[in-house]
């Protein structure tokens, strides 16, 4: 009689625990409900619908993604896609890549990172200024250059030229998230952003209004604040910028970006299309063929670049003749993946930072005895 009494009570105190972790769970998801029944997601989305512009891309019509995964209840697809993104390992790696300068001497020159950030600023100025969905813009300007190498377009350049099926930065963006973060599964973002990521050249056509701003961003960050950084490191000064640009534009870095963006804002208004004035445009146009012949294609600016593709073609050569020597994780994307020996070289040497790139070639090349 005993022992069945304490069954009895035993079982009466699990079932009232699992009573008050229900009403708990309960009052919990009520708090993040409104009074229509609605989630926090749900109730963004519904706010999409109401105030975003009928050219916005709208949370809830997303094409989705390529694995189907149970909804968050607080962010929105395209939330949830710029934080995958945010706190990706390939984000965190273009702090110590290359802009335009290689290895400049201070701290106040672009990198990769920095040059992403300002393109989202600037992207989602324009989208909220047009009501157009700033989560699928930020989330479009934050990997948009996931795939960029060690040293910038130089190292692109150089694998190109190397390997057999061509190295392009935007593919290679959209293949690291789609196949290589989270040890080969990706981040299974929509294809929404994919799409924005993979057509954010000059010539290329995104999908939607959201990708055309990333487009148009990326041009506007990376004149200007390349600009900057030439003044500051004595190639060009503002003077030198011809006023047939100056005039249009602006004569300071702040003015032209204040002008440029109002511009577009102003242009593109309640329009299917992310366009610029024809005056704009053109200045727009001149500016940054002034800039190829004046910095980009500068000897003082450019005189280092020859030694950083040869170094990255070094690299490349000797992993392929050497492939036992890459980390585990590539192995396994041959053995298991059915991932080509040219393709995951490729992946891991644009992987590299500029410092752990020039740290392997020292390790492999540099004789012992000339080490200090």
């Amino acid at each position: 009689m005993v022992e069945y009494k304490t069954i009895w009570i035993s079982y009466r105190i699990i079932l009232y625990r699992k009573i008050k972790k229900k009403d708990r769970g309960e009052k919990i998801e009520n708090r993040r409900k409104d009074g229509n029944g609605m989630n926090i997601r749900e109730q963004q989305e519904a706010y999409e619908k109401q105030f975003l512009s009928p050219y916005a891309a709208h949370s809830v019509d997303s094409k989705g993604r390529d694995r189907q995964e149970e909804p968050c209840d607080m962010r929105t697809i395209y939330q949830r896609d710029r934080d995958r993104i945010l706190h990706s390992k390939s984000f965190r790696r273009l702090i110590h890549k290359t802009q335009v300068f290689l290895s400049p001497e201070g701290d106040h020159y672009r990198t990769r990172l920095t040059h992403t950030l300002e393109v989202s600023q600037i992207a989602r100025t324009i989208a909220r200024s047009l009501r157009l969905n700033e989560a699928l813009t930020e989330a479009i300007a934050l990997g948009h250059d996931l795939g960029h190498t060690p040293f910038g377009h130089t190292g692109e350049e150089a694998l190109n030229t190397v390997c057999e099926t061509g190295f392009w930065h935007e593919k290679q963006s959209v293949r690291i998230v789609e196949f290589l973060e989270k040890g080969g599964q990706g981040l299974n973002l929509t294809k929404e952003v994919r799409d924005g990521i993979l057509n954010h050249r000059t010539n290329a056509h995104p999908s939607t209004l959201e990708g055309q701003i990333v487009r148009l961003s990326d041009k506007i960050a990376y004149i200007n604040h390349d600009i900057d950084d030439a003044i500051r490191g004595k190639i060009l000064t503002e003077k030198e910028i011809p006023k047939e640009y100056t005039t249009v534009l602006g004569t300071t870095v702040k003015e032209r970006l204040n002008h440029i963006i109002h511009d577009i804002v102003k242009q593109s208004a309640e329009k299917p299309n992310i366009v610029m004035s024809k005056e704009f445009a053109e200045a727009m146009k001149g500016l940054r063929k002034f800039m190829f012949q004046s910095v980009y294609t500068n000897s003082a600016a450019k005189s280092e670049e020859k030694k950083a593709k040869n170094m990255i073609i070094a690299l490349y050569h000797y992993y392929l003749d050497n492939i036992e020597l890459l980390p585990s994780e590539y192995i396994y994307m041959m053995e298991e993946k059915n991932q080509t020996k040219v393709q995951v070289v490729c992946d891991y040497i644009a992987g590299m930072t500029d410092s752990y790139s020039i740290a392997k070639f020292k390790e492999i090349f540099e004789p012992k005895a000339w080490k200090g």
